[in-house]
């Protein structure tokens, strides 16, 4: 079972050398990569204040997130939405305070454990508002801003298909095939919101995806897989963003971490 991975860098291949240790074959095709957020002023002055010690807790739903985090003052209490970003704020040595048992944003608000104080929060630029909406409800002043952007690997589905062929991860197509695309592209039906129908989805040898965010899986819907194909969502809201993008979930991790997704990935094999 051929199994595509779209993320890279060493989370790629960590995954990756799970995957073929559970006996399948791995592809890595990255389709998103983070930015800095545009708004950088807005961030540093917010930042500033987390270094002046003006929040009472730091909410942290990311690993991108803590890459851009300043010192984090002892009278700061911090929170984090799971293991794996607790692990990272533990590896910059800021000591966490809180992780949910149920390890989402959903589970956050439900277990937050005070009811005032000052909360900062920051997040992805297209981040749900389920944290900042559900603390306030909890009476809490919640402070956001963004702290990062997830984009597209590639601007184009004439860009994405062409990376594909070449990884491996889609076949080359034929002259027929071809021409469709074309015909698509000059029609305008190429956009950024657009699946990649050119390619004949019984032809893609592709048996599963993992997917871990809602933006992977908007990119991973780009690519016109066949219908039976597997996916593997990291959690609930994952599996929901999924769902919104017309993806048919196979299986969900029943952590938000690396293990618990290759084997959601084997459960579904068995």
């Amino acid at each position: 079972m051929r199994v595509l991975i779209p993320r890279g860098g060493s989370w790629g291949d960590e995954v990756a050398a799970l995957v073929a240790d559970a006996g399948f074959e791995p592809l890595i095709l990255p389709l998103v990569r983070i930015e800095p957020a545009e708004d950088q002023a807005r961030l540093q002055q917010i930042l500033g204040q987390l270094s002046e010690g003006r929040f009472d807790w730091l909410v942290v739903t990311s690993q991108s997130t803590v890459r851009v985090l300043p010192r984090v003052p002892s009278s700061v209490q911090v929170a984090a939405v799971g293991s794996v970003t607790a692990a990272s704020l533990r590896e910059r040595g800021v000591p966490v305070a809180f992780i949910p048992t149920k390890q989402s944003a959903a589970g956050l608000v439900d277990e937050w454990p005070i009811r005032e104080g000052r909360v900062l929060w920051p997040h992805a630029v297209d981040a749900r508002p389920t944290i900042a909406e559900g603390l306030r409800q909890h009476g809490m002043q919640v402070s956001e801003v963004v702290a990062y952007r997830t984009v597209p690997v590639f601007e184009s589905g004439e860009e994405l298909v062409e990376a594909a062929v070449q990884s491996g991860s889609l076949p080359a197509m034929d002259e027929e095939s071809a021409r469709r695309q074309h015909e698509q592209q000059a029609a305008g039906q190429d956009g950024h919101d657009d699946a990649l129908t050119a390619v004949e989805p019984a032809e893609t040898p592709i048996d599963a995806v993992l997917v871990t965010s809602g933006s992977v899986a908007k990119q991973v819907a780009r690519l016109g897989l066949a219908a039976d194909t597997r996916i593997i969502a990291i959690g609930e809201q994952t599996a929901e963003d999924c769902r919104k993008y017309g993806l048919r979930v196979a299986g969900i991790a029943q952590r938000p971490s690396i293990e618990s997704l290759v084997a959601a990935l084997a459960a579904t094999a068995r």
